[in-house]
């Protein structure tokens, strides 16, 4: 993309800016020549034909909204002349045909991870620490403070120093602003681990568990259990008070769902059955560290490449995320898929406009109903509430060009690449299916991130275009910006540049093969992300409702 401005499809009639572009400026673009009778900013849109109202306006080949009053060409697309608006999918008689990327070099491809009874194979080994209710997460603060520091896990804060520099320029009657501020990247510092062999133990605090309807209790069930049964977790230590309606056996049930022959160690306390607090969190704390031990016997061994199971996120999206670092993460999609692995593409509220593309991609008429099904019950569930997927958007998003829903869910749906979808679930379901599968999530960053590492994810892709400061507490996340300043600017949240497409220095194919490269070493151990480096291990599990 060396021009300044781009024409995503042939049948669109927005155009994207490259770069900013003044008013008075013409552009080209496929022979013709457009004049701009306004500023456009980088990432913004302008029309490339004259609009009256209610016209069809089209990006990626789609619907993406409707003209709220005349739009001349040339002038920029903004949210007081365009509204969101998306075409009513149908399903079609026979799934689209899928020619898959040369993929060659990845169908023998392998990685070095640890090799679960259940045949899974985990990129990562964590002990997970985790509680039934909010209740119990004071005990789970006890045991983290207990735990890490001695384990080897603790990573000392350089904004502890800085806050004893301002402590000392206190007492010293210094000038406060004189203190240098931190200016190395703030990354956790490594202590030697007494098991090397265990990534670490995660505390997965929430504030569920109690107080909310039956099929939340179900659902915080059925998605602690995709962390207990996660190939990137060695054992877990379960606090339970008691009387909460997520019960013990909820739990242990949904794990049996997941894995019918499960045999990693799992250990429950239970509060109210226990003599003391300090009685049960000296067994609790017992039991994490003779299980951590037993778990330090695993070591990396040779897997497929086809054991990888690909979350693919976007967060803090810009006007160059779907045609940057979201193509590319769509790259690496169809590549995995194409060598026999698996791909979770969440986020509902960010699919409305692409329906059709994916009904067209669906295996079979079940799995597309289903995924129609879910869309609908979800928008409505908004729409009762005065809301709706078309609120989706960001301030972020809209200020830069994100303009409608369907501008962003056409370029978010990109990560999820062009191979038939195998299967449809609903949170917080489990992945058994290889090739592409979706999965209701809300587009909210965390909220989606959580559902998929629970629903198997062993490694996710994260495209932002503004910076977002998200990780995992199991699952490595590979964090890509869609544009070079981000990543120069956030070098210390941002893995991979996606910026160069832009730039017109090298091309999406390309950026695919050496960010699938990433993905493998940062699965096998030899490539600590960012987000791990940072201690960014964010859980927000979904309450089911309105959240976009």
């Amino acid at each position: 993309m060396s021009s300044a401005i781009l024409k995503v499809h042939p049948e669109d009639n927005i155009i994207v800016a490259l770069q900013d572009l003044e008013a008075g400026h013409n552009v080209k673009c496929d022979g013709e020549t457009f004049t701009l009778t306004e500023s456009v900013p980088a990432k913004h849109k302008f029309a490339a034909t004259s609009f009256s109202p209610n016209d069809e306006v089209r990006m990626y080949g789609v619907k993406v909204g409707l003209a709220q009053k005349p739009i001349a060409p040339g002038e920029r697309i903004r949210t007081d002349n365009v509204i969101h608006a998306a075409d009513d999918p149908q399903i079609s008689e026979s799934p689209a045909n899928w020619q898959p990327p040369a993929a060659d070099r990845w169908k023998n491809a392998t990685f070095q991870g640890y090799h679960r009874a259940n045949g899974t194979v985990g990129t990562a080994n964590y002990w997970v620490v985790i509680p039934l209710v909010f209740c119990e997460n004071r005990n789970l603060g006890l045991m983290k403070q207990a735990l890490l520091e001695p384990l080897g896990y603790g990573h000392g804060s350089p904004y502890s120093a800085f806050v004893n520099q301002l402590v000392g320029a206190h007492h010293g009657g210094s000038d406060l602003d004189a203190v240098p501020g931190i200016e190395q990247p703030l990354e956790g510092r490594e202590a030697p681990r007494l098991f090397p062999n265990v990534d670490g133990i995660k505390f997965l605090s929430h504030n569920l568990g109690c107080g909310g309807t039956d099929s939340d209790a179900n659902a915080l069930s059925g998605l602690l259990a995709g962390y207990i049964a996660h190939p990137n977790v060695a054992g877990a230590t379960v606090l339970s008070l008691g009387c909460q309606k997520t019960q013990i056996d909820h739990l242990k049930a949904e794990i049996q769902r997941r894995d019918p022959s499960f045999s990693k160690p799992v250990f429950y306390f239970e509060q109210q059955k226990s003599r003391s607090e300090k009685d049960m969190l000296s067994q609790a704390i017992r039991a994490t560290f003779k299980g951590v031990s037993e778990a330090n016997q695993l070591t990396r061994e040779t897997a497929p490449i086809s054991k990888l199971v690909l979350g693919v996120e976007c967060g803090g999206s810009d006007g160059f995320s779907g045609i940057s670092a979201n193509p590319v993460i769509g790259g690496v999609s169809d590549r995995l898929i194409a060598s026999g692995g698996s791909v979770i593409l969440s986020e509902f509220p960010e699919l409305c406009g692409v329906e059709q593309n994916l009904v067209d991609r669906c295996t079979s008429h079940k799995v597309a109903n289903r995924f129609l099904e879910l869309m609908n019950t979800y928008n409505s569930a908004a729409h009762h509430v005065g809301s709706g997927f078309d609120q989706n958007p960001s301030h972020g998003n809209i200020a830069d060009g994100l303009t409608t829903d369907a501008i962003k869910s056409a370029g978010a749906a990109r990560k999820g690449g062009s191979s038939p979808v195998r299967d449809v679930l609903d949170y917080p379901e489990w992945v058994t299916q290889s090739g592409l599968n979706l999965l209701c999530t809300p587009g909210s960053d965390v909220e989606s991130t959580t559902a998929m590492a629970g629903a198997g994810a062993n490694l996710i892709l994260f495209s932002t275009g503004l910076g977002t400061p998200t990780g995992n507490p199991v699952t490595p996340v590979i964090k890509l910006s869609s544009n070079s300043t981000i990543a120069r600017n956030l070098s210390d949240m941002i893995d991979f540049d996606a910026g160069p497409v832009i730039d017109g220095e090298t091309t999406i194919d390309q950026l695919s093969e050496d960010l699938l490269e990433l993905a493998a070493r940062a699965a096998s151990g030899e490539y600590q992300t960012r987000a791990q480096r940072l201690g960014q291990d964010d859980f927000i599990p979904w309450k089911r409702g309105v959240s976009l």
